[in-house]
C-alpha cells in the first residue's frame, strides 16, 4: 500500500510502498477513503509533539470501509463505513479511566502519534475506538468530524452555556463548533490573525456576529471564549476580552508559551482552563448531533502524495475550513 511516513521531525513527509496492517484481535483493517489534515499533525511532523512513533504515519481524521476484521471484533461488520479519532486506545485500568476520565489515561495511545494513522491507503485501529458513520454520505465532508469537530465539541461543552462566544482561530475546528453553537442559539464572535478579511468574511458567513482581529475587543463582552489558535499571547488577549465569571478554553494539544499579563484580567473570578484529548462519549455525542444541525464542513482535497503541500497551506494559514487528503 501506498502511504506518507514521517522519517524525522521538521523534514517533510516520506512517501512509501509498505505491506497493508494485518488486523490483531479486536482490530480492524480499514481501506482509507479520506483522512483530514489536522493542526495536531503539524505538531507531529514538526516535532512539537515529542517522541513519536518512529516512522509513524501520521493521521486521525480517518474515514473508511472495513476491509477485514481481526479475532474478536463484534461491533462491525466487512463494509461498514467508521471513523478512526485521536485517542486510540486507553488501558481502562488507571484511575482516570476508572473515574470516566479516559481522555486523561497514563497510558493512552493516540492515533497517528503512536499508532499509525491514516494517511496511508490502508490503516488498523482498535474497533473500541471507532466510531460507526453514515454509509452514504460524503467521506471528505465526515473526515474533519473527527478531530476537529470531537475536541472542538469537547472545548465548547467546557466553555458552559455561555451566550457570547468568542472563537479565536477560524479555522477547521472554528468552522464547525460556529455552526453548532448557532444551533444552541448561541452569539459568536470571531478572531482571527491580523489582515485576514477573508477569515473574518467566511465566519461571517456561516452565523457570527462580529469578526475582527485577534487584537480586537468585541462590541461586548464575551461569556466565553475558545482559543484554538496554537498562540499562546491570545490567553491574556481573550481573557481581556471575557466578562465577569468568564471563561477561557485553551482547545490545542500544544500551545507557545503564555506570556506573564496583570492578575486584574483574571481576577472577578474568570476561569483559564485547557482541553484535553477527547473521551469516547464526546464522539458518539457529537457525532450524533451533526446531522440533526447539519454541519456542513468547507473542505479541500489533495491527494494522499501532496501531503506535504497540505500541511504547508495549513502552517501558512491559507486553508478555509479544512484540508482532507484522499487515498
Amino acid at each position: 500500500m501506498r502511504a506518507m511516513e514521517l522519517e524525522a521531525a521538521g523534514r517533510p513527509l516520506r512517501p512509501i510502498e509498505r505491506a497493508h496492517p494485518e488486523p490483531g484481535p479486536a482490530e480492524l483493517l480499514i481501506e482509507v477513503e479520506a483522512c483530514g489534515v489536522c493542526r495536531t499533525d503539524l505538531h507531529v511532523v514538526d516535532g512539537e509533539l515529542p517522541h513519536p512513533k518512529p516512522h509513524v504515519v501520521p493521521g486521525h481524521e480517518i474515514v473508511g470501509r472495513i476491509a477485514e476484521k481481526g479475532r474478536g471484533v463484534t461491533r462491525f461488520a466487512v463494509g461498514d463505513r467508521v471513523g478512526v479519532p485521536w485517542l486510540g486506545w486507553t488501558c481502562g485500568v488507571c484511575a482516570y479511566c476508572r473515574s470516566g476520565r479516559e481522555n486523561l489515561c497514563e497510558n493512552a495511545r493516540f492515533t497517528g502519534y503512536q499508532i499509525d494513522g491514516g494517511y496511508a491507503e490502508m490503516t488498523a485501529a482498535d474497533e473500541r475506538y471507532c466510531f460507526a458513520l453514515d454509509p452514504a454520505g460524503s467521506a471528505v465532508a465526515a473526515a474533519p468530524l473527527l478531530c476537529a469537530g470531537l475536541i472542538g465539541y469537547r472545548a465548547l461543552r467546557l466553555a458552559g452555556p455561555a451566550r457570547r462566544l468568542g472563537l479565536y482561530g477560524f479555522g477547521a475546528a472554528a468552522h464547525i463548533m460556529a455552526q453548532v453553537a448557532k444551533h444552541q442559539g448561541r452569539e459568536v464572535y470571531a478572531f482571527t490573525r491580523a489582515g485576514d478579511e477573508a477569515g473574518q468574511d467566511f465566519a461571517r458567513r456561516l452565523g457570527a456576529v462580529w469578526a475582527g482581529e485577534s487584537g480586537a475587543l468585541p462590541p461586548e463582552p464575551l461569556d466565553a471564549a475558545i482559543i484554538f489558535a496554537p498562540v499562546g499571547a491570545l490567553v491574556p488577549a481573550a481573557l481581556k476580552a471575557t466578562d465577569k465569571g468568564g471563561t477561557v478554553v485553551c482547545a490545542g494539544i500544544h500551545m507557545s508559551d503564555i506570556p506573564s499579563f496583570p492578575y486584574a484580567l483574571l481576577w472577578e473570578e474568570r476561569v483559564v482552563r485547557s482541553v484535553a484529548n477527547l473521551t469516547r462519549q464526546d464522539g458518539e455525542e457529537f457525532l450524533a448531533l451533526a446531522p440533526r444541525i447539519p454541519i456542513v464542513t468547507e473542505t479541500h482535497a489533495y491527494p494522499l502524495d501532496r501531503a506535504n503541500e497540505a500541511l504547508s497551506a495549513l502552517r501558512d494559514g491559507r486553508i478555509e475550513g479544512a484540508a482532507v487528503l484522499v487515498p
